[in-house]
């Protein structure tokens, strides 16, 4: 339960893993040693250094408190601190109403402690920087001031290993950081490829880094090429094909037309006709984009030059918006396929449908083009069946508005995939049919 909650929390990139990877041992290795030292340095050596000086500094309050008269307290004390490297006064403006220390003096709280624990006399201890500290003590003369060096007490630079251990700490970190992102950028390369095939893009790649990511990497391209040779195979293989039985549908085309009797002939041309149809869109959904390279197009005038088109056919085709294409934008599509993809769409959606409307939505991720239609639509327990290829859906659609061979919605799904998007079917809030979004990836 621990672990899953703490996933929730970690990285999801793997630059973001592996930095935390690479910088959570040596953070930590640094707040180890950096509470270690400050345990033995801050407190240790300050309580001893402070102590050696309790002596020197109890035997000139002392001296200071028996003697006699004020001069003679001045006398003595000064010809005792001297040699003692200690500077004594006793002023007569009084001492300061409260203790002296910057707020990030961590020796200053350790000084201040033992110096109080040993010495009652002590009143005020200022620390107002790291060259000296002054002590104010109550004596029958007055107050008794005495000023020293700061490295008498505590280490004169406290701060340098700490300062070594960060700054190593920061160097080792950013050349483990170099190295690890060189590491890490066959992964990335790899991954882009990947991603960029699966939307029907093919981009140089050549494996590099360690051994099991050029293992990887090998992979990827034997994977890649296989597929490119099954689609051209199968390109070549339908061309040939569709020259075989279209050489022979045209002979018995034209033997029908010159049969004497064209009440007789009629049914069986009809029959050739239904089979030239079946054989195209055979053709079209094995055929998919094959010979359509990626271009730079803007999707907005492909639309329009597509609705155009189909009113120029006697299609009631409208355009019912565009979101996000001002201003015009390129983007890599192959436009062959959308173009067949929107015309299935909007053929379909007439099949079936008196009037439709196609609106397009462009954003920084993806891009959608919406079919909407008037007809009965599909429920929504069959849309997933509608995809698939062949698939007649009686009850949803009317068959007295045409033959079809169950091959539209699947050539569209088709040519979604290879741009990396999909197919979704949905109601059409705006004309009650059915609406189909075509949604393709940037």
């Amino acid at each position: 339960m621990f672990f899953a909650m703490l996933k929730h929390y970690m990285p999801r990139s793997l630059y973001g893993r592996a930095a935390l990877i690479l910088l959570l041992p040596v953070i930590s290795l640094q707040f180890v040693v950096s509470v270690v030292f400050i345990q033995r340095h801050f407190e240790g050596v300050t309580e001893q250094m402070t102590g050696s000086m309790i002596p020197e500094l109890a035997l000139l309050v002392q001296t200071v408190e028996n003697a006699p008269d004020l001069a003679l307290a001045q006398g003595r004390g000064r010809a005792l601190a001297a040699p003692l490297e200690l500077e004594m006064t006793l002023p007569t403006g009084g001492m300061p109403a409260a203790d002296i220390r910057r707020f990030y003096d961590f020796s200053g709280i350790v000084v201040m402690r033992r110096l109080r624990e040993s010495l009652p006399e002590l009143r005020t201890v200022s620390l107002p920087d790291d060259r000296e500290i002054s002590l104010w003590f109550d004596t029958r003369h007055g107050a008794l001031q005495v000023t020293f060096a700061r490295g008498r007490v505590s280490a004169s630079n406290p701060h340098q290993l700490l300062v070594l251990i960060v700054v190593l700490g920061i160097l080792l970190t950013t050349i483990s950081f170099v190295y690890l992102r060189n590491q890490l950028r066959p992964i990335k390369r790899l991954a882009k490829a990947s991603a960029e095939y699966g939307k029907g893009r093919v981009v140089p790649y050549n494996p590099s880094g360690a051994t099991e990511v050029r293992a990887a990497g090998a992979a990827f391209l034997d994977m890649r090429n296989r597929i490119e040779r099954q689609t051209a195979a199968r390109t070549m293989m339908l061309s040939g094909v569709s020259h075989d039985l279209r050489t022979p549908l045209t002979r018995l085309r034209l033997g029908l037309t010159l049969l004497d009797d064209p009440d007789e002939a009629a049914p069986l041309i009809r029959d050739v006709d239904d089979m030239q149809r079946l054989l195209d869109g055979f053709l079209d959904f094995a055929r998919g984009d094959a010979g359509d390279e990626p271009d730079m197009v803007d999707p907005a005038a492909l639309l329009q030059k597509v609705i155009a088109d189909a009113q120029r056919m006697g299609q009631a085709a409208q355009l019912g918006g565009l979101d996000g294409v001002d201003p015009p934008q390129l983007v890599s599509l192959r436009p062959m396929a959308i173009r067949r993809a929107l015309e299935n769409l909007i053929g379909n959606a007439l099949r079936y449908g008196s009037r439709c409307e196609v609106s397009l939505t462009l954003s920084d991720r993806a891009i959608r083009f919406s079919v909407e239609d008037d007809g009965p639509g599909i429920p929504a327990d069959k849309r997933e069946e509608a995809l698939r290829p062949f698939a007649r859906l009686d009850p949803a659609r009317n068959q007295d508005r045409g033959t079809g061979v169950g091959l539209g919605l699947a050539i569209v799904a088709d040519i979604a995939r290879s741009h990396g998007g999909t197919l979704r079917l949905d109601d059409s809030a705006r004309l009650g049919g059915l609406r189909a979004d075509l949604v393709l990836a940037r």
